[in-house]
């Protein structure tokens, strides 16, 4: 069933100018369900994994999206750094989960090289978070979140918004639930808090329920947290 819903296509590579194989998946996919942090669940396949393009020439990386729109300088950077190097990739075809891994970590790495926009390196590392999770490498996923964390967070601060399809609040959003899916629940209940008595909110009510749901999951995290220290110190100072 997979393979039916993939197809190959040629693309020029930006940095080496050579012609390469790109699988794409069609656009005919049934949606099962998704997680708070957006991450999307598909019937039969999971288009994250050929979301990021390879070029087996030179192997640069990056995602769709932003594959062919490599600004000079960046083409330069890239060119600079590949120089003289024997690459041997080729994501050709079916990918398995590893392969894609694999791929995520190359966009990551160029992304950083050419100084891509802190939502884009963002978007990168929420999405090798969420493969990691499908593998249930929660440790891998836990740290992925917390790059994600920080570069969502730079971008709400320095970036001309929308980006993308997230909307100020859609984003601030997103910072408090990737926190509080990392365990910092006082920044989660901050940007929660922000964001229920932003007026804008109400035009994003789906968000905004969201954001509700997580504030209280937030809170009573921290509650729980806050016990559980008690408990170990209390234990401590018996054994002193």
């Amino acid at each position: 069933m997979a393979a039916s819903l993939l197809y190959d296509t040629e693309k020029p590579c930006p940095v080496c100018e050579k012609t390469f194989t790109v699988t794409k998946v069609r656009s005919r996919l049934v949606t099962l369900r998704q997680d708070s942090d957006f991450c999307t669940y598909y019937k039969d396949i999971n288009p994250y994994y050929y979301d990021i393009w390879v070029c087996p020439h030179c192997g640069y990386a990056a995602p769709e999206n932003w594959f062919a729109s490599l600004p000079p300088t960046g083409r330069e950077k890239v060119r600079a750094f590949l120089g003289g190097r024997q690459v041997n990739v080729n994501f050709a075809g079916e990918r398995t989960r590893e392969q894609a891994i694999a791929a995520f970590k190359l966009a990551i790495f160029y992304a950083g090289l050419v100084e891509a926009d802190h939502s884009r390196q963002g978007g990168l590392y929420l999405k090798l978070a969420w493969l990691y999770r499908e593998a249930g490498e929660a440790a891998s996923e836990q740290a992925a979140l917390k790059k994600a964390l920080e570069h969502y967070e730079q971008a709400l601060f320095r970036e001309r918004l929308p980006i993308g399809n997230m909307s100020e609040i859609t984003l601030m959003y997103l910072v408090g639930e990737l926190a509080r899916r990392t365990g910092d629940y006082d920044k989660a209940l901050s940007y929660f808090g922000r964001l229920v008595s932003d007026p804008r909110a109400k035009l994003e009510k789906r968000v905004l329920e969201l954001a509700r749901e997580a504030w209280h999951e937030a809170r009573e995290a921290k509650k729980g947290q806050a016990e559980a220290t008690s408990q170990v110190e209390e234990l401590s100072r018996e054994q002193l």
